[in-house]
């Protein structure tokens, strides 16, 4: 297709804005669900949904999400990428409606896959779209400007989802995708090109299972552990080691084909390797501590939704600044001193959270986030720009798709192993004070402090404040000691010079000036 020659700039904007705000509906949505945590933990205004419950409603979005990717892409250049997307778009819009209606916490989980499904259709064809539609010249700037929808979307998903909450029933949150889907599939049938790739990739249905069966399996492990009667269980350890045997499988199957959809072959450069590894673990952070500071504010401290979602304005500010920042600052001082000092500090926040209590000053928890963001930021940008330097302009396509692949990954990962943490650890500390109570009255902090008010005891509301703060804080000392390891790596990844290279002290790092911006 030649259509970068025929589009004239005028409709190039006109798609470039439809293709943003498809991609703020994805950013939204990643967000809002933690502002409604706690209603749904609620018994009475809620669904009584369980820690490991909600887990599987965070989890499962970004698990479909990290393996239909491969898929989205396939189809595209099969059918056309404005085809998928306008699909990608109505599963979206008819799973957040299925979300907004649920009747149970199995219907929610569900229809969370719908979404998670619906945003990987969206995702790469969006880009597919922008490349068919800018010429090289003006690429760049498309994809950063359509890049900065994850800094709208983060912004605006919180303190929209924290309004509609305190106003409305907790399924509102989901209701705010309705409109945007709308608009997004008009905006798309009446101005989209529908380009295909003369070369269609397959579909690789083989990969697909083992990867979605994979981590469905080792997510189960994680988070039943926590949950149900411990770690002791057959059922536990089998689902995990299945997990990993059939992503064995996955990777093993991938290596064999020619084409894969996800190339393991790729991770034999050092630096591709320990950069997305990094990538990941940070995104295991973020989704992980976003998930227990969800409860923690809403329910050890008592705040509203609304000011639960306004405290996530900082992170989201540092994240904008911080990508901008990063980016400069690698391509002069190298992505080792920049984004590694980043991650060491994102380490350090983790930690901070250790200072957190249920009366601890709400400004110094604004500029705990604001670092947070900013390193966030300045780790994602010049990393990914970095990894995918690496790699020569033929896989460029791979690369990014195992970048964002790996990313979810991570946030699947990040629920898991972080919430699991806080459910595990806090059922074992309140258990002293539950003697003679229902079982059911220690599976969360939620449920204790409905039992005591219900019982009329509020020493059981101080008793699972406490119990909750204290395994919010060995969630976040184990959060960030795997963060330190990413930083670690990614500073010997990136300092140590390749047998190609001469060991200067520049050695590993961008050289043209413009290596670390988007």
């Amino acid at each position: 297709m030649s259509s970068i020659d025929l589009i004239p700039e005028r409709r190039q904007r006109r798609i470039l804005a439809i293709l943003v705000v498809s991609a703020v509906l994805i950013w939204i949505d990643s967000t809002v669900l933690g502002i409604a945590l706690e209603r749904l933990a609620d018994p009475v205004d809620g669904l009584g949904a369980t820690p490991g419950q909600l887990q599987w409603a965070v989890g499962i979005y970004s698990l479909l999400f990290a393996t239909a990717l491969f898929l989205a892409g396939a189809l595209g250049d099969r059918f056309g990428h404005r085809t998928i997307l306008m699909l990608g778009l109505l599963i979206f819009g008819g799973a957040s409606a299925w979300a907004a209606w649920a009747t149970g916490p199995v219907a929610l989980v569900l229809a969370r896959a719908a979404m998670g499904l619906g945003g990987a259709l969206i995702m790469p064809t969006s880009m597919a779209i922008i490349g068919w539609t800018f010429p090289p010249e003006r690429r760049a700037g498309a994809i950063a400007i359509w890049g900065s929808s994850a800094g709208v979307g983060v912004a605006v998903g919180p303190v929209l989802g924290g309004l509609l909450i305190d106003h409305f029933w907790w399924g509102s949150v989901f209701t705010i995708n309705l409109p945007i889907v709308a608009f997004g599939l008009v905006g798309a049938a009446l101005v989209l090109p529908n380009p295909r790739s003369p070369q269609r990739r397959r579909l690789d249905p083989l990969g697909l299972g083992l990867s979605t069966l994979g981590l469905l399996g080792l997510s189960y492990g994680l988070i039943e552990g926590g949950h149900q009667g411990g770690w002791n269980r057959w059922q536990v350890w089998a689902s995990i080691a299945a997990g990993l045997v059939l992503l064995a499988g996955f990777i093993f199957s991938e290596w064999r084909e020619r084409q894969p959809s996800f190339d393991p072959r790729l991770f034999r450069n050092r630096r591709f390797a320990a950069g997305n590894f990094t990538l990941a673990v940070v995104f295991l952070l973020l989704t992980g501590q976003s998930f227990y500071l969800a409860f923690y504010l809403q329910g050890a401290r008592g705040m509203s939704a609304l000011s639960a979602g306004l405290m996530s304005l900082p992170a989201a500010s540092g994240v904008i600044v911080g990508s901008q920042l990063g980016s400069r600052l690698a391509a002069r001082y190298g992505v080792a001193k920049v984004s590694g000092t980043a991650v060491f500090v994102l380490a350090a926040c983790s930690s901070m959270n250790l200072l957190y209590d249920v009366d601890t000053s709400l400004v110094w928890i604004g500029v705990v986030g604001a670092l947070v963001g900013l390193s966030i930021g300045m780790t994602t940008a010049p990393t990914t720009t970095a990894v995918l330097a690496t790699l020569p302009l033929d896989r460029m396509g791979a690369g990014s798709a195992v970048n964002n692949v790996l990313r979810q990954v991570g946030s699947v990962l990040g629920v898991a192993i972080l919430g699991t943490i806080v459910s595990s650890t806090y059922q074992h500390r309140i258990a002293p004070s539950l003697v003679g109570l229902p079982d059911a009255a220690g599976t969360s902090a939620e449920a204790t402090r409905h039992v005591a008010g219900t019982l009329g005891r509020p020493e059981l509301v101080t008793a699972a404040n406490d119990a909750f703060i204290h395994a919010m804080h060995v969630a976040a000392l184990v959060g960030a000691g795997i963060v330190l390891v990413g930083a670690i790596v990614l500073v010997l990844a990136f300092r140590i010079p390749t047998p190609s290279q001469s060991p200067d002290p520049r050695a590993g790092e961008p050289e043209p000036a413009d290596a670390g911006r988007l």
